[in-house]
């Protein structure tokens, strides 16, 4: 599965923005779905993830609250609602796509589309 994450920018704190990933492949409803995102110098964070039916969602206690992960399998596409930003949100925020049913088995997400940018100012 090849993803394509868009839907990043900037934005000032308490704002909101919605990430979205489309994915190619007919079989996008088989795949659990995450979210992850990483600043420089450091190691990659998991955020969010939803089960292949979109029934079963898991979140970083980081984000638990403001972001809202979801995903339309009619349009091989996933979200991710981010609602009262703070400044350190601020990353690049990944979509990622897990062959597992276990949606919060990380070492499963194996998947990786390219990065796209989200800043928020203070």
């Amino acid at each position: 599965v090849q993803l394509q994450a868009s839907g990043g920018g900037l934005v000032q704190a308490g704002g909101s923005l919605r990430l979205s990933c489309a994915a190619s492949g007919r079989t996008f409803s088989r795949y659990s779905m995450a979210w992850f995102r990483q600043v420089p110098g450091k190691e990659r964070e998991f955020v969010a993830a939803i089960s292949w039916s979109g029934a079963t969602t898991y979140y970083a206690d980081s984000v638990k609250g403001r972001f809202t992960i979801s995903r339309d399998n009619a349009k091989n596409t996933v979200y991710l609602r981010m609602n009262s930003l703070k400044p350190e949100d601020t990353a690049v925020y990944y979509c990622s796509a897990s062959s597992y049913q276990n949606i919060d088995y990380l070492r499963g997400y194996d998947y990786w589309g390219q990065g796209t940018q989200v800043t928020v100012s203070s």
